[in-house]
């Protein structure tokens, strides 16, 4: 029964989006100064809320990198009217619940709530936001937490070929760039409670806030209680415009060598300088889907099916929403079949970059991305996720409702135009995480 009361809810959200479109279902205003989009669909009892602010990594000053990641981890540790465990408490006798995080630009809201629930959860989501307690012993834990979280981190090969990778094609200063690790544990360490308030105080507030609620809602009514609890709260800055990656002067070959690991983890790619929104992106994206993406892409038919080279690899453009992104292979080999393993990986890759992809791949990639981007809008979760990016993207909430059409209306030679004019092999950054043959530990 649970399972057939699942099903029935994700085809009746389908079946109320499809005919209507989110564009004209879809509610949009300005709410205490926050952009505010209220979707109700066919799904009963559950709301769920997605919003962002733009007081993410990149906002933390040169002086210390970790400002941003611990003012968001304050949230959650109390507020002036309720200590942390009576916010759980709160949560957790409705069956709610209320998160936050970062990424490279802005801080990350996500809660999921019971529709009776909804004027408690939203007034949870702006005491957290409006006034939290900044206790100083909450803060010494954080920063303990923080830095532990870091240094399990550490023994990942995925999470050092990453870091290692977004040092390497991205700028300082750009949104994307990651400093060393080193730089955060130390940045963490030296971090005061004042430098985290004045982080808090500089840029957090309504102003570039954006707050997606979807699901069984009277928008009327989620309006309302939304101007209630944040009535009078000013400040927050919009986030200024992202630099182009351009050019990075990085080692084209690194190594990051961690002993005693079972797999190398390669990333392999470079800076696109394009925005999600761009002209070329969906087109890359195609072309990228192809050679990539899941099992019928020739990475996979190729380096790991018909060679056994791998224990999995694909292709993929990322980090694209709030500025220009990157373009990466990425993929698993043990240490004795890692240079096997590239060789091959790079046949694909040139035959690929030489020669495009064909009308038969092309035909079944827009198949596969239009039938992935609706299958996301079949929750609430996905649904609220997929309107906040479009926020953030800067595009319009009809790009949504018209991004089959747009998928389909690419041609062959535009996507192939596309991976020639936006990508070069010979320009690519090559970073191995993990017991690399030959490499030794860095001093």
């Amino acid at each position: 029964m649970k399972r057939f009361a699942l099903l029935s809810s994700v085809l009746c959200l389908l079946f109320s989006v499809s005919h209507a479109g989110v564009a004209e279902n879809a509610s949009r205003q300005n709410i205490a100064g926050i952009d505010v989009v209220a979707l109700k669909t066919g799904v009963k009892d559950v709301v769920t809320i997605r919003g962002s602010l733009p007081a993410g990594d990149s906002r933390s000053p040169d002086t210390n990198s970790a400002l941003a990641d611990l003012a968001a981890g304050m949230l959650d540790k109390g507020t002036t009217t309720h200590d942390k465990f009576a916010i759980a408490k709160l949560l957790g006798d409705v069956g709610a619940t209320v998160s936050f995080s970062t990424n490279s630009a802005a801080l990350n809201i996500s809660a999921k709530c019971l529709r009776q629930d909804l004027p408690l959860v939203l007034g949870l989501i702006a005491e957290q936001l409006r006034s939290p307690a900044f206790s100083p012993e909450e803060f010494a834990k954080l920063k303990k937490q923080v830095a532990g979280s870091m240094r399990r981190a550490l023994e990942d090969t995925n999470f050092r070929s990453d870091n290692a990778f977004s040092s390497a094609i991205y700028p300082a200063g750009h949104p994307n760039y990651e400093p060393p690790t080193a730089v955060f544990l130390a940045d963490v360490d030296k971090a005061t409670l004042d430098e985290v308030k004045a982080f808090y105080k500089e840029y957090y507030g309504p102003a570039a806030m954006k707050l997606v609620m979807v699901g069984d809602i009277d928008p009327d009514t989620a309006r309302t209680e939304l101007g209630k609890v944040f009535a009078g709260w000013t400040g927050g800055s919009p986030a200024p415009k992202a630099p182009h990656a351009g050019h990075v002067d990085a080692a084209p070959d690194q190594n990051v060598f961690m002993a005693d690991k079972t797999s190398v983890a390669v990333l392999w790619g470079q800076a696109t300088q394009l925005r999600y929104g761009d002209t070329d992106t969906m087109a890359l994206r195609l072309g990228t889907a192809a050679l990539g993406t899941g099992f019928t892409g020739r990475l996979m038919a190729n380096v790991r099916d018909k060679e056994g080279l791998t224990y999995g690899i694909y292709s993929a453009v990322t980090h694209d929403t709030y500025a220009d992104g990157d373009w990466r292979i990425g993929a698993q080999f043990s240490p004795a079949l890692l240079e096997k393993g590239l060789e091959s990986t790079k046949r694909q890759l040139t035959a690929w970059y030489q020669n495009g992809i064909t009308d038969a791949e092309l035909t079944r990639v827009k198949g596969d991305f239009v039938g992935s981007y609706k299958i996301g809008l079949s929750t609430t979760g996905g649904m609220a996720t997929t309107v906040l990016n479009t926020m953030n993207r800067d595009l319009p909430l009809s790009f949504i409702d018209e991004f089959g059409n747009k998928i389909n209306a690419l041609t062959l030679a535009q996507v192939n135009g596309a991976i020639k004019k936006h990508l070069d092999p010979a320009k690519m950054v090559l970073i191995k995480a993990g017991t690399v043959p030959g490499a030794m530990p860095a001093k």
